[in-house]
């Protein structure tokens, strides 16, 4: 074997090594919608109940600015794409979602995922677990596209309806 053929398998197989040291992350259907998350009042609600329809995840916290401030831009969607559902992920406690929905309130479901959705998101592919971070799904849940950051609602809004159409 010449030193050019050595060289090349050995970097193939090194990179293949790399890439299996650094698992990806899992956008399957059953890896989000296989669990269930309480809402507000504490009743369980299993994800997969959203299937059938894309579905636009939202993570947040009522101690986010841009959480907060892109929470209406949110709420004209989900009122304007019926066929699309829209659920917030709460990175915190049932009494401050309760509070903050009593002065902003969306009609979309509000889940509490606490703390470990930070890790949730990281598996996602938001390595700093960041907020606001949205997953946009087709309606077998795998992901179409994530949003790190403020959403901006055309850009949200071309993603729906690729979706659609």
């Amino acid at each position: 074997m010449n030193r050019r053929t050595f060289l090349l398998r050995t970097g193939s197989l090194a990179g293949a090594g790399l890439a299996l040291s650094f698992p990806l992350p899992s956008f399957a259907a059953d890896s989000l919608f296989g669990e269930s998350l309480p809402d507000v009042d504490g009743v369980q609600q299993p994800l997969n109940q959203w299937l059938g329809k894309p579905v636009v995840v939202n993570f947040w916290a009522t101690w986010c600015p841009p959480c907060v401030k892109e929470m209406p831009d949110l709420e004209v969607l989900h009122h304007k794409y019926p066929e699309v559902n829209f659920l917030g992920l709460a990175v915190d406690t049932a009494v401050n979602v309760r509070k903050f929905n009593e002065k902003v309130q969306v009609s979309y479901p509000l889940l509490l995922i606490g703390h470990a959705g930070i890790q949730r998101m990281r598996d996602m592919g938001n390595r700093a677990g960041g907020l606001p971070f949205t997953a946009v799904y087709d309606a077998k849940g795998r992901v179409a596209e994530t949003i790190l950051g403020q959403v901006k609602p055309d850009e949200l809004e071309k993603i729906v309806q690729g979706l659609l159409s």
